[in-house]
């Protein structure tokens, strides 16, 4: 398969990075589909006018991706992009070694995907252009024939052009909810990972907060023995300066004046720390408003995503219902075009008769 559409493929970008899928069953997990670095490269297959991103583990691809307008490269963070692929079902995950690679690579995403969009519009276009051609040629070979019946297949080709036309407005009415959808889907991935970067954040300060907690229960109760040790010696001060001792007792007063004063710093340090865990519980809390906040948003999103899923399903049936009227208007028209042959036919039989009797 590779070697095949090597030969008509050729590269224009490549990089290096740890490439990563969506877990099919969670839709929330990475799972690496490669156990280092890989070269990830786009491709351009001039006979088909498509570009691919394709990666290769040994012999094992692990990117395959038809590159199409829908498609939306989001940076989620400093190193880590994604897009979703809605051919394979499956979200796309690459992890840099630095920013300039993920910014080359977005940038380069951003190109084939114009390139694409350009090219998808050419094709219709010229499928339009090949529609009208084909519809057309019947009516200039009954011109030629100067007949008549050309006139019974107005009516159904007429209806087959509006047919296709109809069936080219639904299926660009059906990328653009896919599209719709696949965003809304990496919007809430994009949600999701936010909502568990803050669960992450709210279980650290939760456990910062009960630690702190249970050092200020400490530290209480260190304060209260301060304090009992802080009377204590102010006692023995008062006793000393009552009894107006002098000599040896001087310098057990001073000794018990600079310990007072320590343990009067310790304290001013103990109420500073208790100031500054009490700060931290008003972030606690903005956190755990943030987290709700991103919670709403994941449920709005997927109210509109079911909206979308339940406006794609309307769309596919009547594209359904577009491609049977096709259907039928086809077998209309090929009836129309036997008896216009048989018509024809009877007309030249008609000439060669009237030729015959013109000689006679």
């Amino acid at each position: 398969m590779f070697p095949h559409h090597r030969e008509r493929e050729q590269p224009i970008f490549s990089t290096r990075a740890h490439v990563f899928q969506i877990d099919p069953a969670t839709k929330r997990n990475w799972i690496p589909a490669s156990k280092h670095a890989v070269t990830v490269s786009f491709f351009y297959d001039s006979n088909r006018n498509v570009y691919r991103i394709i990666s290769v583990g040994g012999t094992k691809a692990i990117i395959n991706c038809i590159v199409t307008p829908s498609m939306t490269f989001t940076k989620t963070s400093q190193k880590f992009g994604q897009w979703a692929d809605s051919r394979a079902n499956t979200v796309y995950g690459l992890g840099f070694a630095t920013e300039q690679q993920l910014h080359q690579f977005s940038e380069k995403f951003k190109e084939v995907k114009d390139a694409a969009r350009l090219a998808r519009e050419k094709s219709q276009d010229k499928e339009l252009a090949n529609t009208a051609l084909n519809i057309a040629a019947p009516q200039d070979l009954s011109d030629d024939l100067q007949s008549p019946p050309v006139m019974c297949v107005n009516g159904p080709e007429d209806k087959l052009f509006r047919s296709q036309s109809a069936d080219i407005t639904l299926s660009s009415e059906k990328e653009r909810i896919k599209k719709m959808l696949s965003e809304g889907s990496i919007c809430e991935m994009n949600l999701e990972a936010e909502l568990f970067t803050l669960q992450d954040s709210n279980s650290k300060l939760v456990a910062a907060l009960h630690e702190a907690n249970a050092n200020v229960e400490q530290w209480k109760k260190q304060l209260v023995a301060y304090q009992e040790e802080t009377e204590r010696l102010r006692e023995q001060v008062a006793d000393l300066e009552a009894h107006g001792g002098h000599g040896p007792s001087d310098l057990l007063k001073d000794e018990l004046t600079q310990s007072l004063e320590e343990l009067e710093a310790l304290l001013k340090a103990k109420d500073e720390e208790i100031h500054i865990l009490q700060s931290k519980k008003s972030e606690y809390h903005d956190m755990e408003r943030e987290r709700d906040q991103a919670i709403h948003r994941l449920r709005e999103v997927e109210m509109r995503n079911s909206e979308l899923e339940r406006r794609i399903q309307n769309t596919e049936q009547n594209l359904s219902n577009s491609l049977d009227e096709r259907d039928r208007l086809d077998t209309e028209l090929q009836r129309a075009i036997e008896i216009l042959d048989i018509k024809i036919f009877d007309l030249n039989d008609l000439r060669q008769s009237l030729v015959k009797l013109i000689d006679k």
